[in-house]
């Protein structure tokens, strides 16, 4: 008898994957689609929801074959997480565009509701920054039921990625704990929807999902052919999350930096306030939630693409061209900056232009931005679970080998690049394996997954040297601080 399978999809701001995995962990297949995305005013960034859903079933279509749809035991959900839709419940029409998590819209807000940072932070874990949802979520109301009339009537559903995709499967108005807790929604300690955060947001209870563990109960699959309806979900996670897991983020002292359109870095555990990250829920699957710190950066892929935008050259070519920056340094706040440093207010800079600058020199730049974007992370995730002496890396931006050992120059230690960039839904159908008793954890934990190693090729000096010039930059990018002269 043929050996059970597992669907993953990975819905991703870029693109939607689907991975179709076998008893043993190996890809046996494997789709992706292109996902648009628009900015139709400055500091907008949106999606058309309805073609998250289309790119998920085009994705499902083209990975698995008619003859492989009857052995699939379950399917599993990895999403990008601070995004969020609002939808009608009767039709399941989305009432407006997804709002991307890269948007920066409300960040007047903050400004406003500066006073309650301090709330916002003790009982969500994060700061008061417009990445999160739930500026977003007030945006949204405000935009399409100003009243709150419909929502509280139980007429429209507000929820992340994964909550818009399960809707499309029917049943109940789910959401999944750890993209729950990238809302700012929600009490990281109870596992709730904050009564207090929901008040000062403007956000009724009615509208939001009923939070669930990262293994359910979902809704069965409906409408993802070849698929028989009545597949089960086995398992939903943030796409960040999914990778901690794939690379066995369990383990105490695991550190994985994850390069997508924006970067996130993540630690299981971690004190309850470490300074400069986010503290969230990573998963629960049935043993209760299990916390992480994590740091996220908005720019590091989408600084590339953005490069290959502008001159109209393939991303690939371009990273091909990379030459020594010299003094060039690009600090790409386009959305601000995230952690370390939370300033929404940032703006882009590129230093060190002379009239010999050419492309080569800025793709390098960009890269190393990378580079130095995530080390700032690192060094903030050093202070709260203790010396980080190899990361874990995965992700699309990691097949330039330049990137990885840029990395380990200006980390100061061994980078461990993935043999499988497609980590996230990786992650997610170890877990949906787990739920199936597929396998165990103590099979999880002598899974062979390979992985590159770089490791430092310049001394402390120069690491030292280069990473202050790389600071001056940060500081031209920054707001004005309060006491500075500049």
């Amino acid at each position: 008898m043929a050996s059970p399978l597992v669907l993953a999809v990975d819905q991703g701001t870029s693109s939607t994957k689907a991975l179709l995995v076998d008893a043993e962990g190996r890809v046996v297949a494997r789709a992706a689609v292109v996902v648009p995305e628009t900015q139709p005013r400055p500091g907008w960034v949106e999606q058309p929801a309805e073609e998250l859903w289309q790119s998920v079933r085009r994705a499902v279509a083209g990975c698995v074959a008619p003859e492989h749809a009857g052995r699939v035991a379950g399917v599993a959900f990895s999403t990008q997480r601070e995004s969020l839709v609002l939808w009608e419940r009767r039709t399941g029409e989305p009432a407006g565009p997804l709002i991307s998590w890269q948007d920066r819209r409300t960040a007047d807000r903050c400004h406003e509701l500066a006073a309650s940072a301090e709330l916002v932070r003790s009982v969500s874990g994060m700061p008061l920054d417009p990445m999160f949802s739930a500026l977003k979520a007030r945006w949204l109301l405000d935009t399409y039921d100003p009243d709150r009339r419909r929502s509280r009537a139980g007429e429209l559903c507000l929820g992340t990625v994964d909550s818009w995709l399960l809707s499309r499967l029917g049943g109940r108005h789910v959401i999944e704990v750890g993209n729950a807790s990238r809302t700012q929604l929600l009490d990281i300690r109870t596992g709730g929807w904050d009564a207090r955060l929901l008040d000062l947001f403007a956000v009724p209870a009615e509208v939001l999902p009923e939070v669930v563990s990262s293994c359910g109960p979902f809704p069965a699959v409906r409408g993802l052919a070849p698929l028989p309806d009545g597949v089960p979900v086995l398992a939903v996670m943030g796409d960040s999350h999914a990778a901690m897991f794939a690379h066995a983020g369990w383990r105490p002292g695991v550190v994985k930096a994850t390069y997508g359109t924006g970067s996130s870095v993540m630690a299981i555990g971690g004190p309850p306030d470490a300074p400069g990250l986010c503290r969230s829920i990573a998963w629960d699957l049935g043993a209760g939630p299990v916390h992480a710190v994590e740091g996220n950066i908005r720019a590091t892929g989408r600084t590339v693409s953005w490069l290959a935008e502008l001159f109209d050259v393939p991303a690939d070519v371009l990273l091909a061209e990379a030459a020594d920056p010299g003094d060039v340094h690009f600090v790409p706040a386009f959305g601000g900056l995230g952690a370390p440093w939370w300033e929404p207010e940032a703006s882009p800079v590129i230093t060190g232009l002379t009239l010999g600058t050419r492309r080569a020199q800025l793709v390098a730049a960009a890269l190393e931005a990378v580079a130095f974007q995530v080390e700032d992370v690192v060094a903030a995730v050093d202070q709260a679970v203790g010396r980080v002496r190899v990361l874990m890396a995965d992700g699309g931006l990691t097949r330039s080998a330049r990137l990885m050992q840029l990395q380990a120059d200006v980390s100061g230690r061994a980078v461990a690049r993935s043999g499988e960039h497609d980590l996230s839904a990786l992650g997610v159908a170890d877990a949906a394996g787990l739920a199936a008793k597929l396998w165990t954890l103590d099979q999880l934990e002598t899974r062979h997954r390979p992985a590159d190693t770089y490791r430092p090729g310049i001394d402390e000096a120069e690491r030292v040297r280069r990473k202050a010039a790389w600071h001056a930059a940060v500081r031209r990018a920054r707001p004005p601080q309060e006491g500075s002269s500049t």
